[in-house]
């Protein structure tokens, strides 16, 4: 991997612009699908066709995994992000809604580089739902944020009519701090810098569909489930401003959020195939399905995306946390060509890796 010069500030307000002037893409769907919920390219389209179209504003347009905002004038900078889950089944191996409601919402809120603070809960229920079960999610979404540190201070339940909720859907809202001045945003990232992964890749997407029991497959395979926020704040601290951006790779998979970055900064990703870390049970299940991991969802891992004299440091890092002892660089940012990701593959040819187009797993999170 070699590295490049450093984009100069005109070059990425040059990006910018080119970005703001593209021509908005057309939402040709006459109605929702499965596929408009799956993070990958009828979800980006919808995102920004309609929902983006009719409520932009300057702290939706960069469309992160948080809104960053200052708290008044001189006030401290604060990081707002909003999450609802779906998943069936329920409980799965390593986890559960509960526990996942917590743990999304916390994630999104530490890939701004903030530390999490508090969150909401709102339930919506299917009328004959089991109290039992109920209960069962409720203290895990306790214990879950205990582990994240994090309290649930206000919320809302709704209970519809039989039929109408498949049983339990949950949304959490969370707001956390930003303790320190980087610039943790797309714009930042620069020809030449390390892409990092913090462990395996496909691991929670692949457990829940093996958890639906209609593919007889007998996996030893648990969903990564975890709080992240921990892991970020020691990654800063060793690398600090030499990290350029973090994405947690949840719906569409690594794929999806290396793609969206390649589009966002104007820049090229070149991924190198041998080197992403698949466990063999998920590498083994996504042969069978004829599905690929690097487009499968994790719920506890992180992409860094650091500068290539600071990669060693955060490689360190993430390997001396328990949630990142797995971590691996996986790819290298580079000028040409622009917009695009590409994977070199381990027999040494090259192909164009896209976002998520369908959904293959629907209601993994």
């Amino acid at each position: 991997m070699s590295t490049r010069p450093a984009r100069t500030e005109e070059d990425v307000l040059d990006a910018i612009e080119r970005r703001r002037r593209r021509p908005v893409r057309k939402l040709l769907d006459e109605r929702i699908t499965l596929s408009h919920g799956a993070g990958g390219k009828a979800s980006h389209t919808l995102v920004e066709a309609l929902f983006l179209a009719e409520l932009r504003n300057p702290l939706l347009e960069p469309l992160g995994d948080s809104a960053v905002f200052e708290a008044g004038a001189g006030g401290p900078r604060l990081a707002f992000s909003t999450d609802s889950y779906v998943v069936h089944p329920l409980f799965f191996p390593g986890g559960d809604i509960g526990e996942l409601a917590v743990n999304g919402t916390v994630n999104d809120i530490a890939m701004s580089g903030a530390r999490p603070l508090h969150l909401s809960a709102g339930f919506i229920i299917e009328e004959g739902f089991p109290i039992a079960d109920l209960q069962r999610v409720v203290a895990s979404m306790g214990a879950a944020a205990r582990e994240a540190g994090v309290a649930i201070v206000t919320g809302d339940t709704k209970v519809v009519e039989r039929g109408k909720a498949d049983g339990l859907y949950i949304n959490t809202a969370g707001v956390g701090i930003i303790e320190h001045d980087l610039d943790l945003s797309p714009k930042t990232v620069c020809p030449g810098d390390r892409v990092i992964v913090s462990g395996t890749i496909g691991d929670h997407g692949t457990a829940v569909m093996i958890a639906r029991g209609n593919l007889e497959l007998e996996v030893d395979l648990e969903s990564d489930s975890a709080p992240l926020a921990g892991l970020v704040g020691d990654l800063l601290a060793a690398a600090g401003d030499g990290v350029r951006c973090l994405r947690d790779p949840t719906r569409g998979g690594l794929a999806t959020v290396l793609a969206e970055l390649a589009l966002e900064t104007e820049l090229s990703i070149v991924i190198d195939e041998p080197a992403l870390p698949v466990l063999p049970a998920v590498h083994g299940s996504c042969e069978i399905l004829g599905l690929y991991p690097l487009y499968i969802a994790n719920e506890g891992k992180l992409a860094a995306i650091v500068a290539p004299e600071a990669a060693d440091a955060a490689l360190a890092a993430l390997r001396s946390h328990p949630l990142g002892q797995d971590a691996a660089i996986v790819a290298e940012v580079r000028e040409e060509p622009p917009g695009l990701v590409l994977l070199e593959t381990a027999i040494g040819g090259s192909r164009v890796v896209d976002m998520l187009a369908g959904d293959p797993l629907p209601r993994i999170c």
